[in-house]
């Protein structure tokens, strides 16, 4: 299928070609809510690790007779509720990320994703910008205009430099590469706006 191209100057330029298996499939919201499932999953550092009573080094023997001592009965001072024994219900490290997805999968829920901002006319192509916009007026106005406010824009490295000063002190928007793309950004973003060199490449690399 065919994706109409915008110009920051207003020029008619040639629709681009995107790929129906890609940008035209029916979006699975399992799928989509399972990948950001998993990528919420790995923002989170999970380093916090305490020690279990088992992880506690030192003796083993019984601290003090079963009966006779007129006190609660105990066997090892590794116990939770002894000064230095293990930390009961604590924070076990990594061991939380047991979430995996294959790298096919991440795959298909990013072309879902896609899929559905297309289904819902939120997905754009802007032509690769040429001349370095160095004014935020002017590019507020373009993004303005085609009421691309809250946006991710998915660029090429060339039209990235040229846009990324005017960019960056807009509210709800976010320059990556392509190869940056991912569907945390695309679903958080309300458009996804591709440059015509960056959907290219994407689906190229994709494709494979």
């Amino acid at each position: 299928m065919k994706l109409k191209v915008i110009n920051i100057d207003g020029k008619k330029v040639n629709d681009v070609e995107i790929s129906d298996n890609i940008f035209s499939l029916t979006p699975n919201k399992y799928m989509i809510q399972s990948l950001i499932d998993w990528q919420l999953n790995h923002f989170k550092p999970r380093t916090a690790k305490t020690k279990q009573r088992g992880e506690i080094k030192g003796s083993t023997a019984k601290i003090y007779a079963q009966k006779g001592t007129g006190g609660a009965r105990h066997s090892s001072r590794k116990a939770p509720i002894f000064v230095g024994g293990g930390v009961a219900h604590g924070p076990k490290g990594r061991v939380y990320k047991v979430k995996k997805i294959n790298k096919k999968v991440r795959k298909l829920g990013l072309f879902h994703l896609l899929s559905q901002k297309n289904k819902m006319n939120e997905l754009f192509v802007v032509e690769d910008f040429k001349n370095e916009i160095k004014k935020t007026k002017l590019f507020y106005e373009f993004l303005n205009k085609y009421k691309l406010k809250d946006s991710l824009i998915i660029s090429d490295k060339n039209s990235k430099l040229k846009i990324s000063k005017s960019a960056r002190n807009i509210p709800n928007i976010k320059i990556v590469e392509q190869e940056g793309a991912n569907a945390y950004d695309i679903l958080k973003y309300k458009n996804v706006i591709f440059t015509t060199s960056s959907i290219k490449s994407f689906q190229d690399r994709l494709s494979k």
